[in-house]
């Protein structure tokens, strides 16, 4: 009898010892919403890339104060109503602690309502600065790219700089677009500069010779494009086959080398802002920077055999704000976004992160460098 007592006390104190391990390893649940396929596939793959490269790592070694990361990652198709659907499902059936995306601006917006409604953390890695403003209305939400006045004023003060008053300027007819159109509006008097055209295109357009045609014959001394690829690529090829021999800048929205390969050699002169990602081995050692942008480089060669790219740092920038969070609060929704916006000095990607209950993006005009493309490579300016 003495020997079964003992059996039954090693038995139970052998289950309790499991369960307290249990309970110490218990999964951390998030998810992310990409734009993985569709047109703005060249943003989510390298996002989509990039997060499922970190939470491997991160796992392999103990994951967070040892619990590991489970991450769920839904692609919306670049489509707005398919980003809320997954948003919905991450945020009601699997109750994940915060959502990371979407890729882009419009499908990014869709998910706001569900996420501040469930008072879940979302860091979206699209640009407009709606998504994060008013920051009354967006409690729940951050975000990791650029805001579209950044990239706006960097181009119109380079714009300015160069004595190019008399703009052109063309936007793609989305959400990044309407916010890149807005912001450019408000940059352009302010450093001086005159828009003397406006033209669209839509995402799925295959030509726009008919809008540069009417760019060509105004008298705009510089073009600007905000757009992403395939479009951007597009119109780049159609200005060269017009002859046009202003500058043309484009925006961050072209920092991947899917533009390079889309455009070829129409690539070649092309100027725009962006993260410092795309040049960091031209950096000086004293940036900030560097030795993180080396590091992620030299990670995702090494995984996918490929170049990273600036929408990748954007997912880099998330997925490690959200590490920071969970390590400071715990598996606590309301706790991981306080933790968010009291961020602080953070250095990432795509800038040094100060977070504040005023900013939901935290990076200012330090975050952009202008690049110019020459000989198919990106090039600090």
């Amino acid at each position: 009898m003495r020997y079964k007592a003992a059996v039954l006390v090693a038995v139970l104190l052998l289950a309790a010892g499991l369960l307290a391990g249990c309970g110490a390893s218990k999964e951390y649940a998030i998810g992310a919403v990409l734009d993985i396929s569709g047109p703005a596939s060249s943003l989510g793959v390298p996002e989509r890339n990039t997060l499922q490269m970190l939470v491997d790592e991160l796992n392999a070694r103990g994951g967070i104060k040892g619990h590991p990361v489970r991450l769920t990652i839904l692609d919306n198709e670049s489509d707005e109503t398919k980003a809320l659907l997954a948003a919905k499902k991450l945020v009601e059936q699997q109750k994940v602690l915060a959502v990371l995306g979407c890729s882009t601006t419009g499908t990014s917006l869709a998910m706001i309502d569900t996420v501040q409604k469930n008072q879940v953390p979302m860091i979206s890695m699209a640009a407009a600065a709606k998504i994060v403003e008013p920051v009354q209305d967006r409690k729940w939400v951050f975000k990791t790219a650029q805001n579209d006045i950044l990239v706006a004023n960097k181009i119109a003060r380079y714009l300015a700089d160069k004595g190019l008053k008399k703009v052109a300027f063309l936007y793609i007819n989305n959400a990044y677009g309407d916010g890149g159109r807005e912001a450019f509006s408000r940059a352009a008097p302010a450093h001086g500069l005159e828009i003397v055209v406006t033209e669209k295109f839509e995402a799925t357009d295959k030509d726009m010779t008919a809008q540069l045609t009417r760019v060509k014959a105004s008298p705009a001394q510089a073009t600007v494009v905000w757009a992403i690829p395939p479009s951007a690529a597009i119109v780049t090829k159609n200005y060269r086959m017009l002859q046009m021999t202003q500058p043309l800048i484009q925006t961050h929205g072209i920092g991947n080398k899917d533009f390079i390969d889309l455009a070829g050699e129409a690539a070649n002169g092309v100027v725009f802002p962006a993260g410092k990602l795309l040049v960091a081995e031209q950096l000086p050692d004293s940036d900030p920077q560097k030795a993180v942008l080396l590091q992620y480089k030299q990670s995702y060669r090494a995984r996918f055999n490929a170049e990273p790219s600036t929408f990748g740092g954007h997912a880099w920038d998330a997925f490690y704000l959200l590490v920071k969070a969970l390590e400071q609060a715990g598996p606590d929704r309301a706790k991981i976004r306080d933790a968010l916006e009291n961020t602080r000095e953070f250095v990432g990607i795509t800038g040094i992160f100060n977070m504040s209950p005023q900013d939901h993006n935290g990076l200012d005009e330090r975050a952009l460098v202008m690049v110019e493309i020459r000989d198919g490579r990106w090039r600090l300016i």
